[in-house]
């Protein structure tokens, strides 16, 4: 079972909703890549609140996916596409279902 988990939390700006939905969408290809990342999932939340979902067996895994390509990418772009800075949270599993 994978313990550990990052939510990030993402508020698009007026008007970037749907470049904030490509955006997301065109991460897939970057998350499937990532070996330490067992689960990757973007959300669409409401009309302008978005997120993401990963997990992790490891602090290893979740360590390179924050300073890989999808959190590079991520923050690059968070000026420009999002109201205020994206907000990660680091998460542990307590239970799961799969």
């Amino acid at each position: 079972m994978e313990k550990l988990a990052l939510y990030a939390m993402l508020e698009a700006k007026a008007g970037k909703e749907q470049e904030v939905e490509s955006f997301l969408k065109s991460a897939q290809p970057l998350a499937v890549r990532e070996s330490g990342t067992t689960a990757w999932y973007a959300l669409k939340l409401g009309p302008s609140k978005f997120g993401i979902f990963d997990t992790f067996q490891n602090e290893q895994g979740r360590e390179a996916h924050l300073t890989g390509e999808i959190a590079k990418a991520l923050f690059a772009k968070a000026e420009e596409l999002f109201a205020k800075p994206p907000q990660v949270e680091k998460i542990e599993i307590l239970a799961s279902k799969t």
